[in-house]
């Protein structure tokens, strides 16, 4: 797999908590915050097609 094996992680207390941080580091990164997905969804309903890219145009 990707990564370091985790017993070699989870060898030490600190390796544990460095991999458990970056973890949660990368969790708190690549969630939007709730104004923006607010912000993005005003402008997708604001456009023509918003409904269905698939749709055919009648």
């Amino acid at each position: 797999m990707f990564g370091p094996r985790l017993g070699t992680v989870f060898a030490s207390r600190w390796r544990a908590l460095w991999f458990g941080a970056s973890v949660l580091l990368l969790a708190y990164c690549s969630v939007p915050s709730p104004k923006e997905t607010a912000k993005q969804q005003a402008e997708i309903a604001a456009k023509k097609h918003a409904a269905n890219p698939w749709a055919l145009e009648k």
